[in-house]
């Protein structure tokens, strides 16, 4: 039997209750219909019968309308599992999309005693008792798995309805976009379906914390769910700043364990190019892209098709530890997503400081930029690099290309930067720009990269990129480098994570005068 791979994003609640069997009456079986966006977007119709979901692909999906006649495909079957489950599955697998619990509850035959039977026969009647799909249901064999799924006319038939008009997901509330940009789960096929649901919302475990305590120079840590081998903990990674102690990797991994839950989302299903210190910081780093052979089976990844390159796609909390250990000290994520490579997510601009640009002249920048999104009612969120820069990442609706994206952020920064040209250089060269900053367009590219928010940056102290508030601009105290693995802890606690209306607030980019 074939498994998708999926992950659910209902609450627990709703999910625990979907997944009660008496909560459609002892004498239903449980049915489901999942809107599925893959290769080609479809419904998929699932009824409980044997302990499995005997399922068909319902491309124009399920209607209430007697007169209307769907075409259906017979597929695999699902394991009961499967029932509450919705989310993204990993591009690259069979079904690679996003998936939503469209409707759901109990069903009973109504005709046919015996359903399976009924189905090897070609003709099921059903009675569904669900939150959109109500009274009798006939499904029938035309020819191989050919099917058609057709609603009897009684007192639940509506003429003219079209479950296009019902898009969101009856556990969660959601969108198939929301789904897709904010996942909670991912189904993994190498794993048994009781166990398959990885939650990509990574939750903490106080336990995880001392088990990396009591671990000695080297050990296998049990994280996220997962047997993760860490080496060298006590090495030191990062060198001290302001009379403090330097950072192991052992505290590294422990804010990489503290930081999961917030990150995470800023990383899943995308490519990752990690900058890499095995040394250590006080060392020159390089870059890879390329997962190694040594890598665990059960690491997500994803093919680039044209070089195929595969990369790690931190997609569970515990892919993030791995990375660490092996000293992928930096995290890029890419800005497209994997499904659809050449269509970035965000617009990016990054406010690169020259040799001479004061701290000062950069907050300039910042709050001309500030000032042109509020009056273009564009929605931006800012963040220092941890190193000497200011980087703003606009959330993009799907649609535009790279090139749409870079000529959109390079004519509005041109537009910033012709009003204090004494402060910006345009020169593609660092040596040519006289020591001023640059208002960096060329990051809108496929397989470019700003570093993550939360982050560390391979410097004294272990820095991170940290996201702010607009108003923290005016902010004295504010530095590029002011928070650190040891501080944004505090600082998320006390409010929140700042950066995430890049993955909630898509929209299209309007047009610039």
């Amino acid at each position: 039997m074939w498994v998708e791979r999926t992950s659910p994003t209902a609450s627990a609640a709703s999910r625990g209750k979907a997944r009660e069997t008496g909560e459609v009456g002892e004498s239903q079986r449980r049915f489901v219909v999942q809107l599925h966006r893959a290769r080609r977007v479809h419904y998929d119709f699932r009824v409980e019968i044997d302990g499995v979901l005997v399922s068909w692909a319902v491309p124009k999906g399920p209607s209430l309308d007697p007169k209307v006649r769907r075409a259906a495909f017979h597929v695999e079957d699902h394991p009961l599992e499967y029932v509450a489950f919705e989310g993204v599955i990993p591009t690259g697998t069979y079904g690679g999309g996003d998936v939503i619990v469209w409707d759901t509850g109990g069903w009973v035959p109504y005709k046919d005693p015996d359903p399976a039977a009924a189905v090897a026969q070609g003709e099921l009647h059903m009675e569904l008792h669900g939150e959109k799909l109500r009274g009798k249901f006939v499904i029938v064999r035309t020819r191989g798995d050919e099917w058609l799924l057709m609603h009897k006319r009684d007192e639940h038939a509506v003429d003219g309805w079209d479950a296009g008009t019902l898009p969101l997901s009856v556990l969660s509330g959601r969108s198939s976009d929301e789904v897709r940009d904010d996942p909670e789960y991912e189904w993994r096929s190498d794993l048994p379906a009781q166990r398959a649901a990885v939650p990509l919302k990574a939750t903490v475990d106080g336990d995880e914390v001392a088990r990396l305590e009591g671990l000695g120079e080297a050990g296998t840590w049990h994280v996220f769910g997962r047997h993760v081998r860490v080496t060298n903990l006590n090495k030191e990674l990062f060198p001290g700043r302001d009379g403090e102690a330097g950072v192991t990797k052992r505290e590294i991994l422990r804010y990489t364990l503290q930081i999961a839950p917030t990150v995470l989302p800023y990383l899943a299903g995308r490519a990752l190019n990690l900058h890499r210190f095995p040394s250590g910081t006080q060392a020159k780093g390089f870059w890879q892209k390329a997962l190694p052979g040594h890598a665990p089976e059960w690491l997500p990844r994803w093919r680039e098709p044209e070089s195929g390159t595969e990369y790690l796609v931190v997609s569970e909390a515990a892919a993030l530890v791995w990375a660490v250990n092996f000293a992928g000290l930096e995290w890029h994520p890419w800005t497209s997503r994997t499904e659809q490579p050449d269509r970035p997510t965000y617009a990016l601009v990054d406010l690169d400081p020259g040799a001479d640009t004061r701290w000062e002249d950069l907050l300039v920048l910042a709050r001309l930029h500030r000032t042109a999104f509020e009056h273009l009612g564009v929605t931006a969120r800012a963040k220092v690099t941890g190193r000497r820069g200011i980087q703003i990442w606009v959330p993009v609706a799907g649609g535009p290309t790279f090139a749409e994206t870079r000529a959109w952020v390079q004519q509005l920064s041109r537009s910033v930067g012709a009003v204090v040209p004494d402060l910006v250089s345009w020169a593609w060269e660092r040596a040519e720009r006289g020591g001023l900053a640059r208002l960096d367009f060329t990051q809108n590219a496929v397989n470019r990269t700003l570093v993550a928010p939360y982050s560390p940056r391979p410097a004294p102290g272990a820095p991170v990129s940290a996201p702010i508030d607009w108003d923290e601009l005016d902010d004295p105290a504010l530095r590029p480098d002011g928070f650190t693995i040891r501080t944004i802890g505090a600082r998320l606690a006390e409010r929140g994570d700042l950066f995430a209306d890049v993955l909630h607030r898509p929209q299209r980019l309007p047009p610039l005068q």
